[in-house]
């Protein structure tokens, strides 16, 4: 099932004395949190209209409509915020790591299901994808074109072709 408001980022601090709260960003880099115009809180229900929010080092510097002091952003330390989907466009072929995580990871040539994708890792030149199968083994999976051939979000599905020697014992 793909979900409305996606997990984004968490407020780790404040920054001065006027409401401005650090954001640590969970998404590929801090610029593309501040392309944003509003954020969410519990799970979407609650919207912040964004005043100001710029990149800072790694983090994201945020100011929020109706946090004015240093004390109202220190009582939103540690709060997970939202995004909605519908305000970030993906370039073709990208998918948020959420919508991935769960996805049935199967052969693409004969359909045998290889196990469930459960992480995703950045590691600079490509991503890897963490697969459990149904033994509990974890694989690692290289995501790039050669292997991953098709995502189908709404069946649930991935279909990869592996390398040689990824799932070979001997």
């Amino acid at each position: 099932m793909v979900k409305q408001y996606l997990e984004t980022g968490r407020i780790v601090g404040t920054h001065g004395v006027r409401g401005e709260m650090r954001v640590e960003p969970w998404s590929d880099s801090p610029e593309s949190l501040c392309r944003l115009k509003a954020l969410y809180l519990d799970g979407g229900k609650r919207k912040l209209d964004i005043v100001s929010i710029r990149p800072h080092k790694s983090m994201v510097l945020l100011k929020v409509q109706g946090v004015d002091s240093m004390e109202a952003a220190q009582a939103m330390r540690g709060t997970v915020l939202f995004l909605n989907r519908d305000d970030v466009r993906l370039e073709e072929g990208r998918h948020f790591v959420q919508d991935l995580i769960g996805l049935k990871v199967v052969d693409a040539d004969n359909g045998n299901q290889y196990g469930e994708l459960t992480d995703v890792s950045r590691t600079g030149a490509n991503d890897v994808y963490h697969l459990r199968s149904c033994d509990g083994k974890e694989t690692l999976i290289p995501a790039i074109p050669d292997v991953v051939l098709r995502i189908d979000l709404e069946q649930g599905v991935m279909e990869i072709r592996p390398l040689r020697g990824l799932f070979d014992e001997d």
